[in-house]
């Protein structure tokens, strides 16, 4: 066992939600890349890219997929990324604009 399998393990109740917590930190650290680490026109495709996969989730896997990032955001001690966890279904196109 690798030092991440122990360190990482027992933080997450399910594959699932380990999954998210990996995406989110992804796409976080996309968000967040100045135009030196990261060429924006890239930025923009990996960002559209999880829209449109996310946006192909049955109606359980969005609710499922909510539900998680409400509660990584509920646990989550730094502003900025709570804010960005609490944005991220709207941002992604998991929840319909007309709701």
């Amino acid at each position: 066992m690798t030092c991440w399998e122990i360190a990482l393990m027992p933080m997450y109740s399910s594959l699932t939600h380990a999954l998210a917590a990996a995406l989110v930190d992804v796409l976080w650290f996309i968000e967040g890349s100045e135009d030196e680490q990261m060429d924006s026109d890239d930025a923009v495709k990996v960002l559209e890219g999880v829209a449109h996969l996310v946006g192909k989730l049955s109606s359980d896997q969005r609710s499922e997929l909510i539900g998680l990032l409400g509660t990584m955001a509920a646990a989550e001690s730094d502003p900025a990324r709570r804010e960005f966890l609490e944005g991220f279904p709207e941002g992604f196109g998991l929840v319909d604009d007309a709701v």
